[in-house]
Formats: C-alpha cells, structure tokens, sequence
C-alpha cells in the first residue's frame, strides 16, 4: 500500500518542494540581475572620483541613503568583507533541474514523449533533454570565445537564429510543453554556466591578482561583462518558457516553437526599454508599441488551427508504458466512465461547458488512453484530495472518489 497512496503524496510533494525552491531562488537571482545592470546603467561621472572609479550612484530606499561607486577593473586593494553573487544563479539551475528529473524524466511517458509525433524510447528522449542542455552550452562558449563572438550585435543575432532552429527541433520530437520548456532550460543553462563558468572564475583571477600584488587584466572584467549583458536579455523568455507550461495556448499550438521565438524578440525589447531608461538615454516608447505588435502576432499564431495525428494512431501511442497498467486494473471501466461523466465535459479536445474553448493545461480525459495517462493526476486531484472537479460542479460523489482511490492502488500493487 506504500507505493499505491503514501509514494504519490511525496512524489508530489517533492514536486512542489523543488518547484517552491525554484520559484524563491529564481526571484532573488533574477533580482539582483536587474539590480546591477540597472545600477550599472546608471552610474555617473564627475570631478574628484578616486581613481579608476567608473561612475557613482545615490540611492535612497527603506529610510537610508547609498553611496555606491563601481570600479573600471579593480580597486588597489580589497576590503576584508567581499560579497559575491553567485549562489541564487547556483540554487536557481539545482533546482530547475530536479524538477525537470522528477516531472519530465520519470514521468516521461506522460509529459517528455509524445508518441504520436515521435515515439522515442524514454531513454533516448531524457538522453536528448540533457545532451541539448549540456551541448547547449559548450556550442554558445566556444562561439562567444571566437573573434565571431567580439561583435555582441552580431553575436546575439547568430544567437537568436540558433534558438529559433533550436525551438522547432524541440518541437518536432517532445511534446509541446516539454518543447517550450527545453527551450527555456537550455538557456537558463547558457545563463547558469556564464555566472558558474565565466563570470565567477574570472571575478575570482581578478581578486587572486589582487591579493598578489599584480594589477588585474582587464579583459576579465570585459568578458564577464558581456556574458551578464547576455543574461539580463535571455531573463524574460526564460520566465515565459517556465510558465507557458500553465498555457495550452502558448505550448499546444502547432506555431509553439514560433511562439517561443517571438518570445526573445519581446524579451529583448521590454529589457531594451528600462535599459535605456536606467541609462538615463531617453524613453524609446516605441519598444513598447513593438512589444505589443509581436504579442498580438502570438497569440494570432495560438488561434490558427492545429493538426491532430489520426484518432486510432494517437489512442495506440498514448496507450503505452505504466498506462498500460491502469487500463488493466481493477476498477478501470468504472473510473473511466466516472470521468467520462464528471470531467470530460472541460477536458475534452473540443470542450462542452459553457464558454470554455480550451481543455485546461490542455490535458483531455475523453478516451480511455487519455485516463490511463493521467491516472497519477486523477487519482490526487479527484481521489486522495477534492480540487477536482473545482467546486465540485460536476457532482462527484464520495463513492466515485473512493472508486478512484481504490482503482489506482489497485494498479500500483
């Protein structure tokens, strides 16, 4: 009975631990990265600073006053405290990736492989999840590293033609929420693995020359500068990508992968505003009005029709893996006409209740496939808690619930 109740509340739970870890770690690396580029952006010059200070700023906030001033390459000497940003990019990548392990690797015959389109061993599939994050990486250093990579312009156009091609390999062999959402893990890892690899090793050769008397290269400073311009512009999508997996619009679409393209595109003109207002170089409205073209364009895309795989095709390659084992179990033909009756009615391909258009997180409980698939997520949702149906519209009574419990611990043995 172990495996059948107790091992699905913690798997959950451990789910939402991970996801929660993620969320706060997120926020604070996110953060900081806003504050110092905005605080970069906008030092001053003026007459009298020590020398080789940059610039300086005044800040007020929570009743006190900051004086910060930035150096070109590095003070003549450090002071015994030395604060250094690093472990929420750390924490953040940790965190982002035992969630992916516990939702999309060992539940990847529900959410990493979509048979109909590709039916991929589920070896193969995680296999690709982490050579394109791994690969993702070392391919964008050693570009960044070549004299290609000295023109940023250039360098971040050749960049963003990759994660277009990128986002349609994705598409074409996961399913559309793990396409959308590897798009955003390889480039959280770009992000990581500049703070990790880059930024930080290049921070600590300054500090090392320091405490040795020597003066500091500046071509340190110059490379971990460009590698932090690159993830203030590679935040926003990365947001997006991690929260499209809430809408079926964004990663159900057959354009999913244009979608998420169009997604740097307004990633870099939201950032490209409030950096040109922290740099105090005027209030360039336009990037707004663009920002507004290229989301109406996206959501023009989520509106064209899709193309579904033939009925007994999609039935056949949803019907595979642990769903086997639902479908088998005892109580199945009860449980599934139970939701049949009490949740199809939203979950379903073209929805029945009243002004709704779209099955919600595009999950469809119509065919007996489709139930089997999610047995995991009807048996918490509707069986060992009550969020399902919401607000019990549908009805459900308790002996249908304890059906579902019954059924499910039936199946795991």
């Amino acid at each position: 009975m172990f495996e059948s109740y107790t091992f699905a509340l913690l798997w959950d739970w451990a789910e939402f631990a991970a996801r929660w870890l993620h969320v706060i770690t997120a926020i604070a690396w996110i953060g900081s990265s806003f504050y110092f580029i905005a605080l970069d952006l906008g030092l001053r010059r003026r007459d009298g600073l020590p020398e080789g200070v940059a610039g300086e700023e005044w800040q007020v906030h929570g009743g006190g006053f900051y004086h910060i001033q930035k150096y070109v390459v590095a003070p003549d000497h450090l002071p015994d405290h030395l604060t250094w940003f690093k472990w929420e990019s750390y924490a953040t990548w940790l965190s982002g990736f035992a969630m992916m392990v516990l939702v999309y690797y060992m539940g990847a015959d529900l959410y990493l492989v979509d048979a109909a389109r590709l039916d991929l061993p589920v070896w193969l599939a995680i296999g690709l999840s982490v050579a394109s994050m791994v690969g993702g990486w070392f391919a964008y250093d050693r570009v960044c590293r070549t004299r290609f990579g000295d023109d940023n312009l250039r360098l971040m156009l050749f960049l963003f033609a990759v994660l277009v091609a990128l986002s349609w390999v994705f598409a074409q062999i996961f399913t559309g929420r793990a396409a959308l959402l590897h798009l955003g893990a390889v480039t959280g890892t770009l992000m990581a693995g500049n703070v990790f690899l880059t930024i930080i090793p290049n921070q600590k050769i300054v500090v090392a020359d320091l405490k040795a008397g020597r003066v500091p290269d500046p071509v340190y400073g110059k490379i971990a500068k460009q590698r932090s311009v690159h993830n203030n512009y590679l935040t926003l999508p990365v947001l997006f990508l991690m929260l499209s997996i809430h809408y079926p619009l964004a990663f159900a679409s057959q354009w999913n992968w244009l979608i998420g393209a169009l997604v740097f595109l307004m990633g870099v003109t939201i950032r490209h505003y409030f950096n040109t207002r922290h740099a105090r170089a005027g209030n360039p409205l336009w990037a707004w009005a663009l920002t507004v073209a290229i989301f109406l364009v996206i959501v023009w895309l989520s509106a064209l029709p899709g193309r579904e795989p033939a009925a007994a095709a999609a039935e056949e390659a949803a019907l595979r893996g642990p769903a086997r084992a639902y479908a088998a179990a005892e109580g199945f033909e009860d449980v599934y006409y139970t939701v049949l009756g009490r949740c199809s009615m939203c979950h379903a391909r073209a929805p029945s209740w009243d002004g709704m258009h779209w099955a919600p997180k595009a999950v469809h409980l119509e065919t007996e496939a489709d139930v089997a698939r999610h047995a995991r997520q009807i048996y918490l949702q509707a069986g060992a808690s009550h969020a399902m149906p919401p607000g019990n519209v549908s009805y459900m009574t308790e002996q249908e619930r304890a059906a579902i419990v019954a059924w499910y611990r039936a199946a795991r043995g």
